[in-house]
């Protein structure tokens, strides 16, 4: 029987250093697993949680939860799910994911579960307010635990609102959002 890792939810400040040991769980499991640095350059420790955090690209983490839930969102990822840190990290994860869409999320984390990572994945989300968008080149990878995987976690630094359908009933958000345009947006993930 496995034991479900407990984490800090508290927003980042300084008086935590950013939440510092999720940021060092994300990136050390990162470079343990991929080879290569979330943030190059960056040694481990020191000021990686507030780099994390304030990082130019969307970086998430959820725990594994039977209903797996947020634990860490930086500042790209709550701009674009529009939702405050607090949201977030009360969040299940597969509400990010619209509807129909759902199955398709819930295959590639067992995949991420069976293989450690993935490197290429796209899919569309929804933010707060419904906005759908697409994100493209995500990588998603297994947090390890003592004794079992504790989680996973998705970076993505590229992404495109998608126009929003008018009288789509799986939409997940109101209706007035059909005159958004789409919009491109990038950081830089390596």
């Amino acid at each position: 029987m496995s034991t479900l890792t407990s984490f800090d939810r508290g927003e980042p400040t300084e008086a935590n250093d950013f939440q510092a040991a999720s940021a060092n769980l994300i990136l050390a499991s990162y470079e343990s697993l991929l080879r290569r640095s979330l943030l190059p350059g960056i040694p481990p420790g020191g000021d990686s949680g507030r780099l994390l955090y304030e990082a130019p690209f969307v970086v998430l983490a959820h725990d594994a939860s039977p209903d797996p839930t947020f634990f860490y969102a930086n500042r790209a990822a709550q701009q674009l799910f529009e939702m405050s840190w607090s949201q977030m990290v009360h969040l299940p994860s597969r509400l990010s994911a619209e509807p129909l869409e759902r199955d398709e999320r819930q295959r590639l984390l067992d995949c991420v579960r069976a293989r450690g990572f993935i490197d290429d994945y796209a899919g569309v989300r929804i933010s707060a307010s419904g906005k759908r968008f697409l994100i493209t080149g995500a990588t998603v990878w297994n947090l390890p635990g003592l004794e079992a995987v504790t989680g996973q976690a998705a970076a993505f630094a590229h992404w495109k609102v998608l126009p929003a359908y008018a009288g789509r009933a799986d939409a997940g958000g109101p209706a007035e959002l059909t005159s958004w345009s789409g919009e491109e947006r990038q950081g830089t993930v390596r």
